[in-house]
């Protein structure tokens, strides 16, 4: 039995596709995305580090501190999941706004290279924590030492950096998410209906439900 409905026509329907990314900017989006995460990963965990370690004199002799990356900035940790948010900002917009993305991604990597080197041989996180261990409001740290914690922050500022520079001069040739659903405006054509069997009941009803009389004359 040969079915009523006509095939149709490739032509017709409007073909929509994903912007093709040319081989180096499949390469240099790799390589941002890549970058990107490590660098946000790297300095949340080094946030999460002992940064200074110190002795604080109390009535019962030298207490032990230790200060950890948020103790003495949050600036990494919080630029760090900006960055991330300006990442896959990037795949979102196009043209001035992928620009302006990018280069906030750049100025995060930045921002966390510049908090982690002033944070490097900082004193005053643990000195608040002295004044508050001893009592005493002009009690300073003493045997202060440092991790190298704060420099794999920096090495993290420098990965987000080098994506957003990636972004920057490369983001152009990367493809949009909203690409593939975009559509041109014009309308789609509809298959032909095929007129209800009498002979089947289960069109008729069909018919019925689609609120068609399925006795008229097609």
């Amino acid at each position: 039995m040969t079915s009523a409905v006509p095939t149709p026509r490739t032509e017709d329907v409007p073909q929509v596709a994903a912007d093709p990314a040319p081989r180096g900017g499949r390469r240099s989006l790799a390589a941002a995305l890549l970058l990107g995460a490590a660098g946000a990963a790297l300095a949340l965990l080094a946030s999460r580090q002992s940064w200074a370690h110190g002795t604080a004199a109390v009535a019962g002799g030298d207490f032990p501190l230790t200060a950890k990356g948020s103790d003495v900035t949050g600036v990494p940790a919080a630029l760090a999941i900006v960055g991330l948010a300006a990442l896959v900002a990037v795949f979102a917009v196009r043209r001035t706004g992928r620009l302006l993305v990018s280069l906030l991604l750049a100025l995060s990597g930045v921002g966390i290279v510049v908090a982690a080197l002033l944070g490097a041989d900082d004193s005053a996180a643990l000195d608040d924590k002295a004044a508050e261990t001893s009592g005493d409001a002009a009690a300073r740290i003493s045997d202060l030492s440092h991790t190298g914690w704060p420099y794999a922050a920096v090495a993290a500022g420098a990965l987000i950096l080098a994506a957003g520079l990636l972004a920057l001069f490369c983001g152009r040739n990367w493809p949009a998410m909203s690409g593939r659903y975009e559509r041109d405006g014009a309308p789609r054509p509809r298959a032909p209906r095929r007129a209800p069997d009498p002979d089947r009941p289960e069109d008729l009803w069909k018919a019925i439900d689609r609120g068609e009389d399925p006795t008229r004359e097609p």
